[in-house]
């Protein structure tokens, strides 16, 4: 007897971690007003770049005195300008629990070449903060994208600390609350909870990050991408929409149109509503079932961004295998397009939740996923 199809289908099967879905009744005609063809030193293109700006602040309750800058290559680039601008001034701790915390570990140990204390922890679970010491410079990710775990709150992050924290918020930022006080650097890209296009990343820079800037000059040479001082001070104009190299003032016209969409559902809360809704119709469905199960394991420090998924059934040959298939017949069904775990993730599935994704869509995938598992059991029950 054949496996029966759920009735229903998600509206919009687009549930890759990034770039990711596209705000809702996203159209090319919303960007219409993009000042193509024209320069972004022309007046037109700095009040673009300024209201992306003052927007970005507005949206996400930056302090009024933190800079906020517009930067190239995504939020890697935004990452990478803090650690080779800022480190080296004081001992660093990296903290890392999934694959982009590790990457910013090889970059600081291998490439800075800095005797730091690296903690990290398993993915599926997050570094005990109590025992990091804030007296030193910390890089840690807020949320982990290919990891499905995140950091719950600030608390464990003194507010009188010596060192700077700088936080790689790319899955975070617009989905949960960032404790803007606790942290020193916090980048981002618009690729992700937004849906916005990718290539450009955002830099938050907090008084005692510009501080060091002014401040300390690092031991090893900057590339010109990275600069963001000149004769000791701050180069001001970056911060204001004079951005290091030309930006897509057509990506930036996106960002621009997500922004007004979030403020239109209620800013920063309406966001984080829909990915705690979103977050929420993939683990009650689960609840439960002994076939599959979240790859955090704590609740509390569950992402609603980057569900991770991980198969639990004991009839599984091949974990890495089984889950490449069921990714596959989710994709050929049309329900689900790049929903395969991250490569160094443990196998399984990772379920976009962010608030650009409709909580009805997440809601009809479930089922599917229950099909595409019983379908591929049943096929390899056929071929052993």
């Amino acid at each position: 007897m054949g496996i029966t199809a759920p009735a229903a289908r998600p509206v919009n099967p687009r549930f890759s971690s990034g770039p990711c879905a596209k705000i809702p009744q996203f159209s090319l005609d919303m960007l219409a007003d993009a000042p193509l063809g024209r320069s972004h030193r022309a007046a037109v293109g700095k009040a673009k770049l300024a209201e992306a700006i003052d927007l970005t602040r507005a949206v996400l309750g930056v302090p009024a005195d933190y800079r906020i800058g517009i930067v190239p290559a995504s939020d890697t680039g935004a990452v990478e300008m803090a650690l080779w601008s800022l480190l080296g001034a004081r001992k660093v701790e990296m903290l890392a629990w999934e694959s982009f915390g590790e990457g910013w570990v090889t970059d600081v140990v291998k490439q800075l070449k800095l005797d730091a204390v690296v903690r990290k922890a398993p993915y599926g679970r997050i570094v005990d903060f109590a025992q990091v010491d804030f007296a030193n410079d910390v890089v840690f990710t807020w949320n982990g994208t290919t990891s499905g775990v995140r950091v719950p709150d600030g608390d464990a992050i003194p507010a009188d600390r010596a060192g700077l924290t700088i936080c790689d918020a790319t899955s975070a930022a617009f989905a949960m609350e960032l404790p803007f006080d606790k942290l020193d650097v916090v980048t981002f890209s618009w690729q992700k909870v937004l849906g916005g296009e990718g290539a450009h990343g955002i830099l938050i820079l907090s008084p005692r990050a510009v501080e060091r800037l002014e401040n300390y000059t690092p031991a090893w040479p900057l590339p010109k991408i990275f600069r963001m001082t000149k004769g000791g001070k701050l180069i001001e104009g970056i911060f204001k929409g004079e951005t290091i190299n030309t930006p897509s003032m057509l990506c930036v016209e996106d960002y621009l149109v997500a922004l007004k969409w979030a403020q239109s559902i209620g800013g920063l809360p309406g966001l984080i509503a829909r990915c705690e809704a979103n977050a929420g119709a993939v683990r009650d469905f689960i609840k439960g079932r002994d076939w599959i199960a979240d790859l955090a394991e704590d609740p509390a420090t569950a992402s609603t961004t980057s569900v991770c998924l991980k198969f639990t059934d004991p009839r599984i040959a091949d974990g890495a295998a089984f889950a490449k298939a069921v990714a596959r017949r989710l994709e050929k069904e049309g329900v689900a397009l790049d929903a395969g775990a991250y490569r160094d993730a443990p196998p399984g599935l990772r379920i976009w939740c962010g608030a650009t994704v409709e909580a009805s869509d997440v809601a009809a995938l479930m089922p599917w996923i229950e099909h595409a598992f019983q379908a591929e059991i049943a096929a390899q029950a056929v071929d052993a």
